[in-house]
């Protein structure tokens, strides 16, 4: 089929066969999936009502990328910038520690792998979409102006040519070339943690997350802890508290975090990197387990460096396909 479409069905399918890099795109842009999601459906409305001033001097790919980009800078031009709790506050001790809850728009969330990454054959081009999508990755480029992360984005993770963006962006190739270099140094300053992608897993880290879902549904938080990295973090959007360390992290566990005792793990993914959609025990002491966070894992060497718990399950378990809630038959299942 010709890139430029005729008909309405045409142009339904032809936009139909770049949704998900383009929410890919968008996310990265925005760092969150409900408005990268939004900002393709309307990059999509307003193609619609343009398509009859699209005359084929560019592919439809990069046509609905301008759209988007356009998109996007309209809503980073509202002042919309996400960050996770190590971006906003100092780390906190178990001992004294305020759970001080944000807004929504605050928080950088999670996605699901399938929403944002496109299937393709070649291995490297997977596993750079895959590190740029990375939680860490994604918070760090909210630290970019706008155009620079539209730049940075479209160069180094979509292999774009300088002159097609320069072409999107209506600049010049010098402008382009400024603006990724100014990027670059923005993101090398700061420092990004190393993390892992986890899919499909190899044999250590299946092991590990093996280790990591019998440790804490058995709630043995000495094996857990031997399974973190020494200066591991754990958050929990939406509160801006987050802990460092070994010893914080396994007191936060016996102690403000004991109603997690007795829960149970269901895997996933998001942002490339391993998850678990993870349920408590039904507070009223009936069968059966609730939803409580969905836990995104960074992992590096061995070791999980992250333990990033978003707790706004009512919101993250239906994106995920996660179910509703655990009851016995599924325990029952686990336990076969």
């Amino acid at each position: 089929m010709s890139d430029l479409a005729t008909t309405s069905g045409d142009l339904d399918a032809a936009m139909d066969r770049y949704r998900v890099e383009l929410t890919g795109y968008c996310y990265r842009m925005l760092g969150s999936a409900f408005d990268a999601e939004d900002a393709v459906q309307d990059t999509y409305i307003r193609a619609w009502r343009s398509h009859a001033k699209f005359e084929g001097r560019s592919s439809l790919r990069s046509w609905l990328y301008r759209i988007a980009t356009n998109v996007c800078l309209d809503l980073l031009n509202a002042g919309n910038k996400r960050a996770r709790p190590m971006d906003l506050t100092a780390p906190q001790h178990q001992s004294s520690a305020v759970l001080n809850q944000r807004p929504e728009v605050t928080w950088l969330e999670p996605v699901p792998d399938g929403r944002v990454l496109p299937q393709t054959a070649d291995p490297a081009e997977t596993a750079l979409a895959k590190e740029s999508v990375r939680l860490a990755f994604v918070a760090a480029l909210q630290h970019l102006p706008a155009k620079q992360r539209a730049v940075l984005i479209l160069r180094e993770v979509l292999a774009w040519k300088a002159d097609e963006v320069a072409q999107l962006l209506d600049t010049t190739v010098a402008s382009v070339n400024s603006a990724l270099q100014r990027a670059r140094a923005t993101l090398a300053g700061q420092r990004l943690r190393a993390s892992e992608s986890a899919d499909p897993l190899n044999a250590e880290q299946a092991k590990l997350l093996e280790q990591y879902l019998s440790a804490f549904e058995a709630y043995d938080i000495s094996r857990l802890t031997t399974l973190l990295h020494e200066d591991a973090v754990l958050s929990m959007p939406p509160f801006d508290l987050w802990l460092q360390g070994k010893a914080d992290i396994a007191a936060w566990h016996l102690n403000q975090g004991i109603g997690c005792k007795g829960s149970r793990l269901v895997p996933t993914t998001a942002n490339g990197m391993p998850a678990f959609g993870q349920y408590r025990p039904r507070e009223d002491g009936g069968p059966g387990h609730t939803p409580w966070a969905l836990q995104v894992l960074e992992v590096s060497e061995g070791r999980i460096v992250g333990l990033n718990a978003f707790l706004d399950t009512a919101r993250w378990f239906p994106l995920f396909g996660l179910p509703e809630q655990l009851d016995e038959s599924y325990e029952v299942q686990q336990g076969a």
